[in-house]
């Protein structure tokens, strides 16, 4: 169930052995016992661990990088800024994590004394994660909750053991004690075991809506909390621009981000008539000219990809490409021709394939956009500041970027909406998820 194999190539290069029974029981009895760690170490002792931690992503970053472009096929450049990006995110909780874990002192108005909020930790929690970027959602997972004093129960990507085992072993090396992130190749009906097990506390999930959904029933039937990270179909609307060629080069930018693999990637491109055409001439050139030849993370993502292309242009769509699919190789493509009652309007194509939508104005603009099962991120390009920040109100999703792309930070919060999942990751949001929000009350 655990191998690596290249998708630039399509062979199986490692396997990984399944956890056993007795694997996954010694690992809930580890995470279980590191609860002791956590519930007496300082915030500043886990900082500590924290920020060394980040520091052996530099000094692991080519070996890391190397594994990621392995497994999944993300161009090497790329596969580095995910690295830093994930050390950025340790080092920001190492920083951080003091304050947000500080007492919170409470305006008493109902009678004498005092009271405070006190957050401590809740103990075992599971992580599920996915493959298109191995080191980032641990670290998004992993540092806030780790800050907090929570244990990690980690359950990679089948695709990932390699950056599953090289991240266990950095964990051990910056001198988390054993038990505090524990690494396990399960099924999912071992995860189904682990969720249901009285010691876990919580659930946090980045993945698919399938994926999601069925982790949310059975965390709902043991009462545990979840949050899920879930699909998107993020738009990216242009009401207006001075310039036209720098709007266009970030919406390749947004589009061909991971090869096009990223659930906050843009999508669905939706430019007002009057530099629509202009648009959809510059984009495709540009999209077409910039695609970097990366395969995507397997050939079976390749194939489901085309079968959605070709269902589009099936119901009406036009496909401007040039080249064609060789094995986990998909060459970049727009779909124009598309409206919003169509179905493959409403799926998420997850690689390097845009669908550009004509607005009339702006409310017809917020209407392409909201038209969507999905809610996770969103991109507003115009030069009229109060028709950002009006649109930005408007749009139904957990992110707006005005005016740029690739602004995501270790302290900005990440999540969505509707059928993109729900709760939040980074910034303060991600470490007050998963910790006992205590109200300690003195009255005399």
């Amino acid at each position: 169930m655990y191998a690596v194999t290249d998708p630039a190539t399509g062979q199986v290069t490692e396997v990984y052995p399944t956890a056993t029974a007795a694997d996954i029981a010694a690992a809930l009895d580890t995470a279980h016992a590191a609860t002791a760690w956590g519930r007496t170490s300082s915030v500043a002792d886990r900082a500590a661990l924290l920020r060394r931690l980040g520091d052996l992503h530099g000094t692991h970053r080519a070996e890391l990088a190397a594994t990621i472009v392995r497994e999944m096929g993300k161009p090497l450049e790329e596969a580095e800024g995910e690295v830093d990006f994930s050390a950025d995110i340790y080092r920001y909780y190492a920083d951080h994590a003091q304050g947000f874990l500080a007492d919170e002192p409470l305006d008493v108005t109902s009678g004498p004394g005092t009271a405070l909020i006190r957050r401590s930790p809740v103990g075992v929690l599971l992580g599920i994660m996915p493959w298109n970027f191995p080191t980032y959602q641990v670290a998004r997972f992993a540092a806030p909750n780790l800050a907090a004093g929570n244990t990690v129960l980690l359950k990679h990507a089948p695709q990932c053991p390699a950056t599953a085992a090289l991240l266990e072993r950095l964990f051990h090396e910056a001198g988390f004690p054993a038990g505090a992130y524990v690494n396990i190749y399960a099924t999912n009906d071992q995860i189904a075991d682990v969720i249901a097990d009285p010691r876990v506390q919580g659930v946090s999930l980045t993945g698919s809506e399938r994926a999601g959904a069925a982790v949310a029933e059975i965390a709902g039937r043991h009462l545990k909390k979840v949050v899920l990270e879930l699909g998107g179909s993020d738009p990216f609307v242009v009401l207006s621009a001075d310039d036209l060629d720098s709007v266009v080069e970030a919406a390749v930018a947004a589009r061909l981000d991971n090869t096009g693999q990223a659930c906050n990637a843009a999508k669905r491109f939706i430019v007002h008539t009057t530099l629509h055409d202009a648009f959809v001439e510059k984009f495709t050139a540009r999209l077409l000219a910039a695609q970097t030849g990366a395969p995507l993370s397997s050939e079976a993502a390749a194939e489901t990809l085309g079968r959605q292309v070709d269902e589009a242009v099936a119901q009406g769509a036009t496909l401007h490409t040039e080249g064609r699919r060789e094995g986990a190789r998909f060459p970049a493509g727009v779909l124009t021709g598309l409206t919003t009652d169509l179905p493959a309007a409403r799926q998420e194509l997850f690689g390097p394939v845009a669908m550009v939508f004509p607005a009339t104005d702006e409310d017809d603009a917020v209407r392409i956009a909201n038209d969507t099962p999905y809610g996770l991120g969103s991109y507003v390009f115009t030069t009229d500041a109060d028709q950002a920040r009006r649109v930005a109100d408007r749009i139904e999703a957990g992110m707006v970027f005005i005016n740029g792309v690739g602004a995501e930070g270790a302290e900005l919060p990440f999540g969505g909406i509707k059928r993109s999942g729900f709760g939040r990751e980074l910034g303060r949001p991600g470490i007050e998820e998963f910790v006992n929000k205590k109200l300690i009350r003195t009255v005399a």
